[in-house]
């Protein structure tokens, strides 16, 4: 069947093209003849469907025998008799593929074909099956097995396919061709042009190919040489379906009409005799499918979209008495089969149920099937029960094979020896969360292992694996137990504690006396919170990404500029990045690179979140980077371009973090070539075999960071000159030094640590020298003396902060740029300062010294798998923002965690448990350079008409009049906002030992629509927004009985529904926000947490609390609707603009 008359995405799912299709009763049918059938199945659920355990069959009519549901609420898209064995096979709109065995639809095979597209054909073939999707062709054994897996090009759109041999396929769709495909060796032998682009169903008779065209044509071809020989133009509008049977072809369609597309009731018959056509059939049904049924006549059997079926003569009268109807689950059938035999058809509705009527109680799908191949039975059931209960059961009734050899279980005396097993310890975390109730103790499971398994180690301890690079998953034994708490307190990975209020009634000003607003754990991927903070907390970048706006629906910098933009608002409440993570989800790029994780890995930390953080830095960069580049601004979302950040050349985030430099490769012979290219960060490279050197020889970091920035290495590469691959010296010279000079410090092995263990023993040694004169020249200090002194406890002890400063991380670092192309980098401190002067003055130059303004560190915590934690230098504007005073304060974010620290804490790392990931250096004087000025690039024409990205428009009553100009709102007035919302993850919780349930991670919500109200004017009372929003992400639960959402109603595709981006109607709302309207409505604290935005409370009038008494229950709008204003709300589902007038 054919739906492309109009628009190609409407092949995509066929219910609901226009009114003429809904599922009405004709008028000219008398209502007797449909007794007992209900012509509006909207309310009937699946559960309530009757299945019949002995249904009687007349002999020559057609009964509905069996109903089965191949998939609960995916749309059946194709139906196919198997052609060899007694087997009927459906596809579905989600891709996946289901069989049933027999006329009683037993489940016999049922797998995925297509992750992303619907199947839209399906062929049976000896040994297998093929299905057709939009750009692929794939062929599986019947039992789920690929056979091969042909992918077309991304361009094409598929639609049909036809068998012409036993090995030769034909394939056709949209586009001006069709693809001749030979199944032997599975290529593409021949593409045929088509004059008429869309070929949407293919029949073959023993004279001709027959094509039938999404214009309404059906074209005759030649069997050899496929050239047209004759055509029919058979509809005006579009070609529904076609059959061919003897000298007869009979066709349905659409009509173009004046307000649109109407189905035509008249069948177009035509002579294949006399090239012609015949009078034409008037039916009684809105005919959607139609088939020839060749038994005793050459009766056609014509099936509208609602479910009624009438059989008639191609060449007679049709008669309103040959009419039955099929009782879908859905409101539409959504495709149409005939066996072989002619002895059954299948129908599949929208709602994933398949309908098989018969004209015989014991039908057979083809007249010569073979047999079936079945799964083998379970031998095991065949054996004899054994009653272990019984003590005297001997263990030789187990079968084993008979063997000769000895037995690996049979170890001699000398190499075994009987041990008991000793029973593992306790977790620490049980003994301490244990309440006893008489002699049991409950305890909170602390998921530190595997449900139901004890891991069983032969060796307590293996010294050659690596314990660095891998975290333990417990502590190991009970003497181990001083190392839980050797992650300070404030590095823990902190959670929140849901209660039955959710957030409401959680403090997290016991995590965050300051004003600077955290960032919530609990999202998928929250795991770069703390990069998040370091960005927003460098003044050039937050000024610039605020001032950023494009047309882009997943722009990370237009969704981190909305998320600063939050942060800034905040005073000292959480905030989460939900949209940007929602954003950077749907990146390809961060999920080729591995930066999207499982919500298990997530959970159970086993990701490496040091790596992962340093790639994350790298991708973020790299991807704002990009997004700068773009300079068509269209007028809408002007502000960015005219910012006095943008040039003319590379983006402003190149001029901060790029690194000019010169890629020198030097061959043997002599030959030298010279590249320009530039890098937004480093990578530490440490020095070779510096782990055997245990004598603990000095390396500043300013030569390991000089040796990572000019690196030069050994290797085969390409030279013009010898013309063959050669051993080339390849060295990097540097032109130009950014702004911010970015640094991954690849602390990945017990190598790595173990070297910076070691030098930041040899400073502390030489620090102590240097001071106090009083350690001798052969003193040895070990570094456990260090980490004491390095210690909050040991600082107390220490007299002198100055030991402590010295570590071999530097606050700062002096950079010069050699007239030779030569780079020299040194530690600087405060004292080198009076010694050669203003680093403002040395500038001039080409001297340049930065300062460390971040250290992002990876904390190794047994208990919770490590989590990632940032040390950042906030400046005096942050301050004088947020707590209007001017100074500069260290602070540690771990996540809504935020606390002021010594300066020395960020560069304090202790191997064992705090690792170095990522580290920031900015110039001095960095924000002098750039204007920090934040203009608003949001303007008023976001509010202005707009087009729904909805492919299906229907001519239905619009729900919202947008704003005219004379409208546009200002600030004081009043808004009425209702949001709905779909469910993307459900809510994971437990059962506590008392009963009660503990919610561990909450379910993940994302908005749906938006309405928006007008509290004043003319026309008070009518929405000027009303937007659904369009989703790619996968819905557990649309919240039907509640928000009115069904599904299909975000799908561009098939929706109906004014559809826009979050994105678009996330402008709108903030353009509202940031001019000062207040918002009236019933739970908005709910509404704007999910959608993202943060609102100033004098902005929010929530009837939630104005009408809220204390110590008792929140009242329900429905109640406050009826009590106040005399409305009952949402009866079952009304829609939702009535919640936001009633909100008032």
């Amino acid at each position: 069947m054919n739906f492309e008359g109009l628009d190609p995405g409407l092949a995509e799912y066929a219910p609901a093209m226009h009114s003429a299709l809904d599922p009405v009763l004709d008028a000219h049918l008398n209502p007797s003849l449909l007794q007992n059938v209900e012509l509006d199945p909207e309310g009937v659920a699946l559960e309530a469907l009757p299945v019949q355990e002995s249904v009687h069959i007349m002999e020559g009519v057609y009964s509905e025998l069996h109903s089965v549901v191949a998939e609960v609420g995916v749309p059946v898209t194709v139906s196919h008799f198997d052609l060899h064995e007694e087997m009927l096979w459906v596809g579905s709109h989600g891709g996946h593929a289901t069989s049933f065995f027999g006329p009683t639809l037993e489940r016999y095979s049922s797998f995925q074909v297509n992750s992303s597209d619907d199947i839209r054909q399906i062929q049976s073939l000896e040994n297998g099956i093929l299905f057709l999707t939009k750009n692929n062709l794939k062929y599986m054994a019947r039992g789920g097995l690929i056979i091969f897996d042909y992918l077309l090009d991304e361009s094409e759109d598929m639609h049909s396919l036809l068998l012409t041999d036993s090995s030769m396929l034909l394939v056709g769709g949209l586009q001006n061709h069709i693809l001749e495909i030979d199944l032997n060796t599975v290529q593409e032998t021949q593409k045929y042009a088509v004059e008429t682009p869309g070929v949407a169903i293919m029949r073959q008779t023993n004279r001709f190919f027959f094509c039938g065209h999404t214009s309404g044509k059906i074209s005759l071809r030649d069997l050899r040489t496929f050239k047209v020989e004759h055509e029919f133009d058979a509809f005006s509008g579009s070609l529904s379906d076609f059959d061919v049977h003897g000298n007869l072809l009979a066709s349905c369609g659409f009509s173009s009409r004046l307000t649109g597309l109407a189905c035509d009731r008249f069948l177009k018959v035509y002579d294949l005799r006399m090239m012609r056509a015949i009078t034409p059939l008037q039916v009684h049904v809105d005919p959607a499918f139609l088939r020839f049924i060749p038994t005793y006549t050459s009766r056609l059997a014509i099936i509208s979209q609602s479910g009624q079926c009438q059989f008639c003569e191609p060449t007679g009268l049709a008669n309103p008495a040959d009419i039955f109807h099929v009782n879908p689950v859905g409101p539409l059938l959504m495709t149409f089969d005939v066996s072989a035999s002619k002895q059954a058809l299948a129908f599949g509705d929208s709602e994933g149920c398949v309908h098989l009527w018969t004209d015989s109680p014991e039908p057979s799908f083809n007249p010569y099937s073979r047999e079936t191949e079945f799964a083998l039975p379970c031998l095991v059931d065949s054996l004899p029960p054994l009653d272990w209960s019984q003590d005297l059961l001997p263990l030789s009734l187990i079968p084993v094979p008979l063997t000769t050899d000895t037995l690996l279980s049979d170890w001699p005396a000398a190499n075994s020896a009987p041990a008991p097993r000793r029973a593992p310890p306790v977790d620490a975390e049980i003994l301490r969360t244990m309440k006893k109730v008489g002699f049991i103790g409950y305890a909170p499971n602390p998921r530190t292992r595997l449900r139901n398994q004890i891991p069983y180690r032969l060796k307590e301890s293996d010294s050659e694996s690596d314990s660095f690079s891998k975290v333990t998953e417990s502590p190991i034994g009970r003497e181990e137990e001083p190392h839980l708490h050797m992650v300070s307190k404030k590095y823990r990975k902190v959670t929140i504690k849901y209660s039955k209020l959710g957030l409401e009634d959680f403090d997290f000003k016991h995590y965050n006396k300051t004003l600077f607003a955290g960032l919530e754990p609990h999202i998928p991927n929250a795991y770069c919170n703390c990069m998040i903070q370091v960005l927003y907390f460098l003044e050039p970048v937050r000024c610039l990404i605020q001032n950023h706006l494009c047309q882009k629906e997943f722009c990370l910098a237009c969704e981190l500029g909305f998320l600063f933009h939050m942060l800034d608002l905040s005073r000292g409440d959480p905030c989460q990045g939900s949209n940007f993570l929602r954003a950077f989800r749907t990146i390809p790029e961060a999920s080729a690179l591995g930066l999207i994780l499982a919500d298990s890995d997530e959970a159970s930390g086993k990701g490496n979140l040091a790596r992962l953080i340093q790639r994350w830095n790298r991708f973020i960069l790299t991807q704002l980077h990009q997004d700068m580049q773009e300079l068509e601004v269209p007028q809408a979302y002007r502000g960015a371009a005219s910012s006095s950040f943008c040039s003319s050349g590379d983006s402003v985030i190149g001029q901060l973090f790029s690194c000019e430099m010169e890629n020198c490769s030097l061959c043997r012979c002599g030959s030298e070539t010279v590249r320009a290219s530039s890098t937004l960060l480093f990578t530490l490279s440490y020095p070779e075999g510096s782990n055997s050197d245990k004598t603990g020889k000095n390396c500043d970091f300013a030569q390991v960071l000089k040796r990572s920035i000019c690196l030069e290495q050994n290797t085969q590469a390409w030279c013009d000159n010898c013309e063959k691959y050669q051993p080339t010296i390849q060295t990097r010279n540097i032109r130009h030094l950014p702004d911010i000079l970015v640094i991954n410090c690849e602390v990945n092995s017990l190598k790595e640590a173990d070297f910076w263990r070691m030098q930041a023993d040899v400073a502390f040694k030489m620090a102590i020298k240097k001071h106090s004169g009083e350690i001798s020249k052969n003193t040895e200090l070990a570094l456990a003396d260090w980490k004491e002194l390095g210690s909050p406890e040991g600082m107390l002890r220490c007299p002198s902060i100055e030991e402590l400063k010295n570590v071999w991380l530097p606050f700062s670092i002096r950079m010069k740029l050699t007239k030779n192309k030569g780079l020299d980098v040194c530690n600087w401190t405060d004292g080198d300062e009076m010694q050669w002067g203003p680093a403002r003055a040395e500038e001039e130059h080409g001297v340049y010294v930065y300062d460390l303004m971040a250290t992002v560190v990876h904390i190794l915590d047994s208990r919770t798998g490590g989590s990632l934690v940032a040390h950042i230098k906030v400046g005096e504007t942050y301050h004088q923002r947020k707590e209007g005073v001017t100074h500069q304060q260290w602070y540690l974010f771990n996540d809504f965690l935020i606390e002021p620290i010594d300066k020395h804490e960020a560069v304090q790392f202790d191997m064992n448990w705090k690792v170095p990931a990522i580290l920031y250096y900015t110039k001095r004087n960095l924000n002098s350079k750039y204007s920090l000025n934040i203009k608003n690039p949001i303007e008023a024409s976001v509010l202005m008409a707009e087009a729904s990205l909805a492919r299906k428009q229907r001519k239905t009553h619009t729900t919202f009049i947008p704003l005219m100009l004379n409208e546009m709102p200002q600030a004081g007035d009043l808004v009425g906002l209702d949001a709905e919302f779909v469910t993307l993850n459900e809510e994971e919780a437990e059962l506590r030992s008392d009963g009660t349930k503990s919610t561990i991670k909450p379910s993940q919500m994302s908005v749906a629509r938006i309405t928006c109200v007008r509290g004043q004017g003319p026309n008070e009372g009518i929405p000027f927004i009303d937007d659904y929003i369009s989703t790619q992400e996968q819905v557990v639960d649309y919240l039907t009985q509640y928000s009115g959402i069904k599904p299909g109603d975000l799908d561009a595709k098939i929706s109906s529904k004014h559809l826009t981006t979050l994105k678009s109607t996330y402008l709108k709302l903030r353009f509202l926000i940031d001019i000062g309207v207040k918002f009236v409505g019933h739970g908005l604290q709910k509404d704007f947490r999910v959608i993202n935005l943060m609102v100033p409370k004098d902005q929010v009038l929530d009837t939630v609390y104005l009408f809220h008494m204390p110590r008792k229950r929140m009242i329900s709008l429905r109640f406050l609707a009826w009590y106040f204003l005399g409305l009952k709300l949402f009866h079952l589902c009304l829609p939702r603009p009535e919640d936001s007038r009633g909100d008032p």
